[in-house]
């Protein structure tokens, strides 16, 4: 994989404002975006987070994500967000954003000397064409950056959660998951309109050693 891609590409598909009852929700009790709901769905599903967990978010921005696993794992956990855009916004002691090209940054900088995360999270969505095909190739992309990330920074038994659009890759993306943990199971939550392709993809359980 090259180590750089153009922002064209790969910068974040700017955030649609769906004012439907979730983005209400949301600005009601002070989340950054009706995308924490979807987040919110699977881990009381799969029960992903816990209090003093370490958690990395790959793009961040607009932070929902970040605050929901910053409130899940409590003061006694990490939580660190990767994003290209700056970070804006006051956050608790406990989570900080690093401004970084997720292609471009060495995963061990990421650990800094400390501890493997428990659970990697990725909202990353690749600056859309129209072309179905190339949307869903350039997203799948996305999604194994994630997983290479997760193969040297998260803990054995850990997790991965990962938006993918879906596509014609999609089932060999899933087998390449299943490569490296126990369980892979694809999760739609209610949150996510039904329209949308988007759908997330999550590893649990981290095998060992290198992958199958």
């Amino acid at each position: 994989m090259p180590p750089t891609h153009p922002v064209s590409v790969f910068a974040c598909q700017p955030m649609k404002k769906i004012q439907d009852s979730y983005f209400h929700k949301a600005k009601r009790e002070g989340f950054a975006a009706r995308s924490v709901y979807k987040l919110e769905q699977i881990d009381r599903k799969r029960k992903l987070l816990r209090r003093g967990m370490r958690v990395l978010d790959l793009g961040t921005s607009p932070g929902s994500w970040l605050q929901y696993a910053a409130r899940q794992v409590g003061a006694q956990g990490h939580v660190l967000g990767v994003d290209l855009q700056e970070p804006r916004g006051g956050l608790p002691a406990h989570a900080r954003i690093l401004q970084a090209d997720v292609f471009d940054i060495p995963a061990h900088s990421l650990l800094q000397g400390g501890a493997p995360f428990d659970v990697v999270l990725s909202d990353m969505a690749p600056r859309t064409t129209g072309v179905p095909s190339a949307d869903a190739a350039r997203s799948e992309e996305l999604a194994r950056r994630a997983l290479a990330l997760s193969a040297e920074l998260l803990r054995p038994g850990g997790s991965l959660l990962v938006k993918v659009f879906q596509g014609g890759g999609l089932p060999a993306l899933r087998k390449t998951f299943a490569a490296h943990f126990a369980k892979v199971t694809l999760e739609k939550p209610k949150a996510s309109r039904s329209e949308s392709v988007e759908i997330f993809l999550l590893g649990t359980g981290k095998k060992e050693g290198p992958a199958a």
